[in-house]
């Protein structure tokens, strides 16, 4: 269990009410306890592996960029971020599998395009066995999908780009 996978089920905790949740797989242990609303989580994490079973990994030198292959990339940047300044960025809420329809044989949810309001649901993102629906907290047109269907995604990654206008 990495260390994106532990904050994500911490938030997920703290979102769901849940005073205590203890979790023990074969080589960790956590216990999350949740005080008052103003108080962050208390995660305790024990860990029980060997050092011995981390695997080695010689230090690879540094390989210096050459200077004219780096510049045009920082000039390009800063235009592509103004264009997007002005659009809304919808971030995943949890990790997990992306995905933009319901069902395989169903259409997806929103389309570029597709015009949404609050409340409407943009996409299902799986974790851990489990679909959750993710409704759009603003409205207006959506500009970009960013995430590929059936692809993993990370906690606080842009899913798609909404222009509120």
């Amino acid at each position: 269990m990495d260390i994106k996978e532990i904050q994500s089920l911490i938030k997920f905790v703290a979102k769901s009410g849940a005073s205590e949740v203890k979790l023990e797989m074969e080589d960790v242990k956590i216990t999350i306890r949740t005080g008052s609303s103003t108080s962050a989580p208390e995660t305790t994490i024990v860990q029980q592996i060997p050092m011995a079973q981390a695997p080695a990994v010689p230090a690879a030198p540094p390989v210096a960029a050459p200077q004219e292959a780096s510049a045009p990339t920082p000039a390009a940047e800063p235009a592509a971020d103004a264009d997007d300044s002005k659009y809304i960025t919808i971030k995943s809420p949890i990790i997990g599998t992306f995905y933009r329809k319901p069902s395989p044989d169903k259409p997806p949810f929103v389309e570029v395009g597709s015009t949404i309001s609050e409340g409407d649901v943009l996409c299902v993102i799986e974790a851990m066995k489990l679909f959750n629906d993710i409704e759009s907290e603003v409205s207006g047109k959506v500009v970009k999908v960013l995430v590929d269907d059936s692809s993993p995604v990370e906690f606080d990654q842009p899913l798609f780009l909404v222009d509120p206008s």
